[in-house]
C-alpha cells in the first residue's frame, strides 16, 4: 500500500482545527486553526488547504454523547462532511471525537486554543485504528 497524506477537522461554527498525517510514519500533527467568519471563506480556506496538501483523504470528527448517541452538533458535522465530498470530491472519513478536546488539552498541559491539537488527536486515533491486525479488536477511544 502506498503512503497517503491525511487532512483532519475538528469542526465547530466559529472555529475548525486542521491537522495533517500520513500513513508512512502513522504520525498526525496540529496544523493550523481556521476563524472563516463566513460560510465563503471557510470553503476558500479549505480549498487552499487542499490544494496546498493534496491529501487522499480527509477525516471529519463526529462529535457522539458519551453514550455513543448521535446530537445536533453530530448532523452539522454530517452535513460538513458531505460538502467537502461533494464540492472538492475527495473520499471523507467520519471518526468518533469523544474527549478530543480534553485530550489536547492534556497534552498542550493549559487551556490553549486546542482546536487543531484537537483534531491531530481525532486523526492520530484513525491511524491507529488502521494499524490493527484484521483480528485484533480497535482501541478504545479516551471518554
Amino acid at each position: 500500500m502506498r503512503e497517503q497524506t491525511l487532512l483532519a477537522f475538528d469542526y465547530g461554527t466559529r472555529k475548525i482545527g486542521v491537522a495533517i498525517g500520513n500513513t508512512l510514519t502513522g504520525q498526525a500533527r496540529p496544523l493550523e486553526i481556521l476563524e472563516p467568519g463566513t460560510r465563503v471563506r471557510r470553503f476558500a480556506e479549505i480549498e487552499r488547504l487542499l490544494q496546498d496538501w493534496q491529501p487522499d483523504r480527509v477525516i471529519v470528527g463526529l462529535p457522539l454523547t458519551l453514550d455513543g448517541q448521535e446530537q445536533y452538533a453530530s448532523l452539522r458535522c454530517r452535513r460538513f462532511a458531505n460538502q467537502l465530498h461533494g464540492r472538492f470530491g475527495v473520499e471523507v472519513v467520519l471518526v468518533d471525537e469523544r474527549g478530543s478536546s480534553m485530550e489536547a488539552q492534556q497534552l498542550l498541559g493549559n487551556n490553549a486554543l486546542d482546536d487543531a491539537m484537537a483534531a491531530a488527536v481525532i486523526l492520530q486515533r484513525y491511524l491507529d485504528a488502521q494499524s490493527v491486525p484484521a483480528d485484533q479488536p480497535l482501541p478504545q477511544t479516551t471518554r
